[in-house]
């Protein structure tokens, strides 16, 4: 498949399928295309399946200055109508629903559906007593892994994001070894993103008049600062339908593949 410049950059970007809507999937921070391998397949039975490596991943372009989420959303739109849409069903994981859901609060035209998946959007917790230690926890977790990248240790620093943040104890083991040297060779756009003021935040204010089809999902496995993120979402976007993933922690489309794309097909194709 192509690295077109798209937006300005270069970008990798897949196709699968020859019939249906056209279902844009994004990854989150560290990963790239291949995270959707497990439901590509089952989903390109009904969909279009437009997979890419987001800029600074993988086999996309990684620019020297310093990048941004909004950036991302630009991507987004851009790649929709390189592939000659004008919509799509759109369907963000970590990372990538956060760069759906900026997607979502500056041109809600391109969606058909949004589905996003436990984004990281911490910043919209501050102020909320209840949430001050998880806030605390995540902010030492990550600051750690910081130090680690801004040392270059890279490899370490992306095991201790896997085994402290994204998955738990035990989960750098349990990866491929392609997938630990992508999270590796991705470490430094994790790290710029970090440098991004707004990068865990949104203007909920202009999230608010989204008026598309939106489903908030999360795992019964996943630390609970996630659902207290898709509690602030579901204030902005009333009436969006929240689903809780048994057994499935930050990353189901991993996990459980076939109950994501079930879950997947049922929402977007009513």
């Amino acid at each position: 498949m192509p690295i077109d410049q798209v937006n300005g950059v270069k970008l990798y970007w897949e196709l699968t399928g020859n019939e249906g809507p056209l279902l844009v999937l994004v990854h989150g921070s560290w990963g790239d295309h291949n995270n959707w391998n497990a439901v590509v397949g089952d989903l390109s039975k009904s969909f279009r399946v437009l997979t890419y490596d987001r800029r600074g991943h993988s086999k996309s372009e990684r620019r020297e200055e310093q990048g941004s989420l909004d950036e991302d959303a630009s991507d987004l739109i851009a790649l929709i109508e390189h592939v000659g849409e004008s919509t799509a069903h759109i369907a963000g994981n970590s990372g990538g629903a956060a760069v759906a859901l900026k997607t979502a609060a500056q041109h809600a035209r391109v969606f058909e559906t949004l589905v996003v998946h436990e984004p990281p959007l911490f910043d919209l917790l501050k102020g909320i007593p209840e949430a001050t230690p998880y806030l605390q926890a995540v902010e030492s977790r990550v600051g750690a892994v910081i130090r680690l990248l801004e040392n270059k240790e890279m490899a370490q620093g992306a095991e201790l994001f896997v085994e402290t943040i994204a998955i738990g104890p035990g989960g750098w083991q349990q990866m491929p070894v392609q997938s630990q040297q992508n999270f590796i060779f991705n470490a430094p756009t994790f790290l710029d993103e970090t440098k991004d003021p707004e990068n865990l935040n949104i203007d909920l204010i202009k999230l608010s008049p989204f008026n598309k089809p939106t489903l908030l999902t999360q795992g019964t496995e996943s630390p609970p600062f996630f659902k207290m993120v898709l509690d602030q979402l579901a204030k902005a976007i009333p009436a969006a339908q929240r689903k809780t993933i048994i057994g499935a922690g930050h990353v189901p489309h991993i996990s459980h593949p076939k109950e994501y794309v079930d879950m997947i097909k049922s929402f977007c194709l009513k």
